[in-house]
């Protein structure tokens, strides 16, 4: 495995690997088995997996995010080859944005609800570096995690506007022994919010599948069906005892296809 951090270095790497070798997973470092499968199933897929490990200043709206975000690039240069990359890609700021990036995306409602609502200008930045790393790297395939699936419609439009020549993979979310999607934030976590997550993945996921909630929260038995995202949140909040706390900032009930917030909702059998 080649671990290289200037773009000089990386088109050495790859001068010799053509286009429709290539499979390509663009990450933030902080790795964990989520990242892992990626990088699995782009080499089973490809004949060269290259993976970038790169926190995107861009993407953040907020200093104390960026300063904070995780970074264990010894852990994540093991666990790269032991799932098979052969090319780590490390570059600095200077070597991703050698002039200041200002392009500005329209991406219409799809980043301006959910997480977009809330972090302002964060998928405008993932759409500046992903598009910069698709330049440079000039894959056949990108691997991305279905848990960040609102990201996913981001890149796909952003591929759609700016014609580039990449299929977009969409991989399983990778889930905790508790059902906690696996994710770099989760040890940022307050023990507070870590011990409330699973419990609202098991909620939508009940009301998700229409059924009863039986001997779940201290033996209490509480029906979904009928019940609009807010009441949902108002469920988990009461019992686990989380009332006034923020230990998810929205939830709604959301078309795919189009990411159109629709949080009024009611789920229907």
């Amino acid at each position: 495995m080649k671990v290289v951090n200037t773009v000089a270095a990386l088109n050495a790497a790859l001068a010799d690997c053509p286009k429709e070798g290539i499979g390509f997973v663009p990450t933030m470092g902080a790795l964990h088995a989520g990242h892992r499968s990626l990088v699995e199933r782009a080499r089973k897929e490809n004949d060269t997996v290259v993976v970038s490990v790169f926190v995107n200043p861009t993407q953040f709206n907020d200093k104390n995010d960026l300063k904070n975000y995780p970074r264990t690039p010894e852990a994540d240069c093991a666990i790269l080859e032991a799932a098979g990359a052969d090319i780590v890609f490390m570059p600095s700021v200077e070597d991703i944005y050698p002039e200041p990036d200002t392009r500005v995306f329209d991406f219409g409602l799809i980043d301006k609800v959910m997480e977009g609502a809330t972090r302002p200008g964060h998928f405008n930045g993932v759409a500046q570096v992903v598009s910069r790393l698709f330049a440079l790297v000039n894959p056949r395939r990108a691997y991305f995690g279905e848990k960040d699936f609102q990201q996913i419609a981001i890149i796909k439009a952003m591929v759609e506007q700016l014609s580039i020549d990449v299929d977009i993979v969409e991989c399983a979310i990778v889930r905790g022994e508790d059902g906690l999607a696996l994710s770099s934030r989760n040890e940022l976590l307050t023990p507070e919010h870590r011990a409330a997550a699973p419990h609202i993945y098991a909620t939508i996921k009940q009301c998700a599948e229409k059924m009863v909630m039986k001997n779940l929260y201290k033996g209490r038995s509480v029906t979904l069906k009928g019940r609009c995202p807010a009441k949902i949140k108002e469920l988990v909040f009461t019992l686990k005892g989380l009332s006034g706390s923020k230990a998810f900032e929205s939830l709604y009930r959301i078309d795919i296809s189009s990411v159109e917030k629709a949080s009024e909702t009611v789920i229907q059998d």
